[in-house]
């Protein structure tokens, strides 16, 4: 979706009124531990996906739950958007936490010959006699 600087801030209203929902009145044990990572609005407000983020082996069971309980969602909406219309929920798996994790493991892999050396501060020591090039300094 195409988004601009108000169909942001009206994705962040309802991520936060959708994060407060979930937490107080949906009881559905299968949504512990799920964050809502983003939310994207249509111009007109009819339509919005929402990204959640959670265990990777959860993600099938999750995204079920939300199904199950859009229709009380968007009843619980109604009452506290003062939209015109209340959207259509669409939700999504978030999988850039994944990503991130194969990353970080990736980079456990490369050599330590290729690590940079740095000192107590965080900054790399750069070995000024490697980078002339002339190692016969006197």
């Amino acid at each position: 979706m195409k988004q601009n600087a108000a169909t942001r801030r009206t994705g962040e209203q309802l991520r936060e009124k959708l994060g407060t929902i979930l937490l107080f009145e949906i009881s559905d044990p299968r949504l512990d531990l799920v964050t809502l990572t983003g939310c994207e609005v249509s111009v007109d407000r009819s339509f919005a996906r929402v990204y959640v983020s959670c265990e990777a082996d959860r993600y099938d069971e999750v995204l079920e739950a939300l199904d199950s309980a859009k229709g009380k969602i968007r009843k619980l909406l109604s009452r506290t958007l003062d939209w015109r219309v209340v959207p259509q929920l669409d939700f999504k798996i978030d999988r850039s936490t994944d990503q991130a994790e194969a990353i970080a493991e990736a980079l456990k892999v490369v050599p330590e010959t290729m690590s940079i050396e740095k000192d107590e501060e965080g900054y790399p020591i750069v070995d000024f006699v490697s980078l002339e090039g002339d190692t016969d300094h006197e």
